[in-house]
């Protein structure tokens, strides 16, 4: 347990003060009463409620001792169940997601289901929207505020080639900087400290980040996505591939010529399994959006500190309360 105001915790070195007080001058009452002959004769029956008579004291000052702590607004660590977390939709924006085997295209069929997807978040996501061709770039990114991602979904149109290393690496990067931003407000003219590769983690570990891959797979610019496959399952974070178009594909016109397009799902499949994530295959705008009610954010239990004053402060006047009926039921008086 913490505590806000931690310093206000010395005022219960009052309480003892105020307990030896009090004994003092409880003997003097009584020697009091004694002197002027009202206390006379009843050492007997005192002997016999001696125990009883205590506990509306031990009451109260158990209350006060538990105020006094309140005062200091005491927290407790909670292990809270919740959904959060980074998803970073990573959209490939290549020439071939204007084919036609997802009606209308593989493009518009994965931008409604993502906005569908985007639309039933809880408060707890952040997403980011990536999109790469043959280069990878961040179009939003990583933010609770639903109405930018969905104009960033809504913005991506087809352009070049499919670079699936340079989406991946892009994803990364959008993850990382959403996880630890860099400092604002701050100058130096030092030498920046050369980063240190993070030490490996297990695939799939990193239970807060994301990244949902949307593609139809081919992979026709390079770098092979073998190395950024191996970069996020050494950073734990897994990867959801989602294939977009059909085995047989399709044929389509670019620039002049005719391009057969099919889905690369072993590719797709294999990135999936490295880093510990699932595949989909989408093989209508229905299927796709069923796809997408399975993925997103997983629920994780995270310690959360609660302030627990109000609990303390209802528990002291509880114990105040209690020692005032007990002292007027046994005592007639209040302690």
């Amino acid at each position: 347990m913490t505590f806000l105001w931690p310093q206000l915790l010395l005022s219960l070195i009052l309480l003892p003060l105020g307990i030896v007080l009090y004994r003092v001058l409880e003997t003097r009452r009584r020697r009091a009463l004694i002197k002027v002959g009202l206390g006379l004769g009843r050492a007997p029956l005192r002997r016999r409620v001696r125990l009883r008579a205590q506990i509306p004291s031990v009451l109260f000052v158990a209350g006060l001792a538990v105020l006094l702590v309140a005062l200091a607004r005491p927290q407790a660590s909670v292990n809270l169940p919740r959904q959060e977390g980074t998803v970073v939709l990573a959209f490939d924006v290549s020439g071939s997601m204007a084919a036609d085997d997802l009606k209308p295209t593989r493009m518009e069929a994965a931008k409604a289901a993502t906005t569908a997807f985007v639309q039933n978040q809880p408060a707890g996501v952040v997403i980011g929207v990536v999109a790469f061709s043959n280069a990878g770039l961040s179009v939003q990114a990583p933010t609770d505020d639903q109405a930018a991602v969905l104009a960033a979904i809504k913005r991506l149109a087809p352009q070049q080639g499919t670079s699936l290393a340079q989406g991946i690496s892009a994803s990364l990067a959008t993850i990382a900087l959403a996880e630890n931003p860099p400092a604002t407000n701050y100058y130096s003219n030092r030498t920046p400290a050369p980063s240190v590769s993070p030490a490996p983690v297990p695939p799939g570990s990193d239970s807060s980040a994301v990244i949902i891959l949307l593609t139809d797979g081919e992979n026709t610019q390079p770098p092979d996505p073998t190395a950024a496959t191996q970069a996020a399952a050494d950073r734990g974070v897994r990867i959801d591939t989602v294939g977009i178009g059909s085995a047989a594909g399709t044929t389509l016109t670019v620039n002049g010529f005719k391009v057969h397009t099919q889905l690369d799902a072993s590719t797709l499949q294999q990135i999936s399994q490295v880093t510990g994530g699932s595949y989909y295959a989408a093989a209508d705008e229905q299927a796709l959006t069923r796809i997408y009610s399975d993925l997103g954010s997983r629920l994780v239990v995270k310690p959360q500190l609660i302030e627990v004053t109000a609990l303390f402060a209802g528990g002291g006047i509880l114990l105040f309360a209690l020692g005032a009926i007990a002292s007027l039921a046994w005592l007639g008086r209040l302690p």
